[in-house]
């Protein structure tokens, strides 16, 4: 890779993922100035692509916005702040009728085909998800993307993966440390781009695949949390993984989510001897908040040495499945389940960061000029354990709000008049021993599910620590030595998150919510406050 390949170019905002909150920020933002939006894959690729439950909303006469803050609150374990989750709900139903003016699809009732067919799901009190089919997030993501692309001033670029963020720091101006764009790679032709813009979003996702097991896509690698940490950004909540507990589980299958949403049909977990087991876990049974019924799964499977446990539906007739979840019947078919007929093996496996890059309500961060949105931002919606499908509703509410705030910058704030430097890459070389990227990545994932999971103990997350500590020191020492690829930038990242959420595990001395140590089972009001975390130590009681 050599100085006459690398590229300049400038823009008004730069974009940083294509999932559901990517695409509506970049929507938003066109009508106020250029967009540049990078995906490392295709643009349809996310976690907002996988998601099957839907979007949960207050959108019936017999439900109130004050029983979803509530539920939210509750399933929260205490740490979601209140101001942030009123708005966010009291947000949600124009956020639904905008997509419907988009031309978005959900589905109606049976009964009567002028009113939205709302889901249940645990944790929630009334039927409130908004959905089409089982497949809510690649229609939502199709219709977005269609319109995105309708766009004169919004540019695409696919296989554009970001390898750090430009701040005024690191170009040597000591004023407010602003961020002023990002290097990115040109993953088909091996360049690497200096990109310049006014305003930089981050809407790059989740981290899932920092573990062994997960119901995320191969994209979702911590992009976002570890380009943001490196440039001095405040990490919140990092300790509180969400497991979804039912994720498909066959030897050929890959990353397969079983929705909640069957659940919510009435669904029951059962052991392989059929008996049900929830009820002696919560008053909610099979309908409980994620962080109970992954952690009582991983119980009975410890418990009885099974591999999995099951999901039944059979109480419902096949014509009801199938209407109601095509996508999840047809899938199982492929493997030899006929969920109305038969129960469907599941384990319990990565799938949603309530941590992340700390911002308020308009998606602002401590670093200038650098906003967040989706997954990547923790803006205390989720506290210490995510409500069911409140992703999607964050997602577009905060993308929206991000851009409120992040349009007046673009209009009146001028851009600096130096060009940024172009990408370095010093002696590096070529690297004949990519086995390194693939050993490493493979040994972060599997320490991370075996002492950084469910169920955590002292002894498992100072074994943790030992191991990421000395990786660290190889993928660092690896990164500047040989040209970059997609591959190290992932391994890169992925490293940085474990790190990250190892610390964030250690300093939290009780239980709550997704963070369960065994050294510490019960809550304990003195934490009762969020965890921040900067430039590698934690800040006493600091709020953004």
């Amino acid at each position: 890779m050599q100085d006459k390949h690398l590229q300049y170019t400038e823009t008004d905002y730069l974009i940083i993922g294509s999932g559901i909150a990517g695409i509506t920020a970049a929507l938003r933002a066109s009508e106020t100035g250029s967009v540049l939006l990078i995906t490392k894959r295709t643009t349809i690729d996310s976690n907002s692509n996988y998601a099957q439950g839907g979007i949960a909303s207050v959108m019936s006469d017999v439900d109130t916005f004050e029983d979803h803050i509530s539920d939210t609150m509750i399933c929260g374990a205490d740490l979601c702040h209140e101001s942030v989750v009123e708005t966010i709900v009291r947000s949600g139903p124009d956020a639904i009728r905008k997509l419907m003016d988009y031309g978005v699809e959900f589905s109606k009732r049976p009964q009567n085909k002028t009113e939205l067919d709302l889901g249940k799901e645990g944790g929630h009190s009334h039927r409130r998800i908004i959905h089409a089919g089982d497949i809510t997030g690649h229609e939502v993501k199709k219709v977005l993307i269609q319109r995105l692309l309708e766009r004169p001033n919004v540019t695409v670029k696919e296989y554009h993966s970001a390898v750090d963020l430009i701040t005024s720091k690191k170009v040597g101006h000591n004023k407010e440390n602003t961020v002023l764009g990002a290097y990115v790679l040109d993953i088909k032709n091996h360049q690497v781009i200096t990109i310049k813009s006014k305003v930089t979003i981050l809407a790059s996702g989740g981290a899932g695949k920092v573990y062994l097991y997960t119901t995320n896509p191969d994209v979702a690698t911590g992009d976002g949390i570890a380009m943001a940490y490196r440039a001095g950004a405040r990490i919140k909540n990092l300790e509180f993984v969400q497991f979804h507990p039912t994720c498909l589980y066959h030897h050929e299958a890959k990353s397969f989510l079983i929705s909640e949403a069957v659940r919510g049909e009435g669904a029951v977990l059962r052991l392989k001897d059929g008996s049900s087991f929830m009820e002696k876990y919560h008053p909610m049974g099979s309908l409980a908040p994620r962080d109970i019924v992954a952690r009582a799964i991983d119980f009975e499977m410890k418990r009885t040495g099974d591999d999995c446990v099951y999901l039944d539906i059979t109480a419902k007739s096949k014509s009801f499945i199938q209407a109601r979840f095509p996508n999840i019947y047809t899938e199982c078919l492929k493997f030899g389940i006929d969920m109305s007929t038969g129960y469907i093996p599941v384990v319990p496996a990565a799938h949603y960061f309530c941590g992340g890059v700390a911002s308020d309500l308009f998606g602002r961060t401590n670093l200038k000029n650098l906003f967040v949105c989706g997954e990547v931002a923790c803006t205390g919606l989720h506290g210490a354990n995510r409500l069911a499908s409140n992703s999607l509703l964050e997602a577009l509410v905060m993308a929206s709000n991000v851009v409120d705030v992040a349009q007046q910058i673009v209009k009146t704030e001028k851009p600096p008049l130096f060009d940024l430097p172009h990408w370095n890459t010093g002696k590096a070389v070529d690297s004949d021993e990519t086995v390194i990227v693939s050993h490493n990545w493979d040994e972060i994932r599997r320490f991370m599910w075996n002492y950084v999971g469910i169920v955590r103990s002292n002894k498992r997350l100072e074994r943790a620590k030992r191991r990421i500590d000395i990786l660290k020191q190889e993928i660092d020492e690896y990164y500047w030595d040989f040209v970059i690829t997609n591959d190290l930038i992932e391994l890169r990242n992925i490293a940085t998150v474990a790190e990250l959420i190892i610390q964030f595990a250690l300093h939290r001395k009780e239980s709550r919510g997704l963070h369960y140590n065994i050294d510490y089972p019960e809550s304990d009001n003195e934490w009762l406050e969020d965890s921040i975390y900067e430039n590698g130590k934690f800040l006493e009681g600091a709020l953004l």
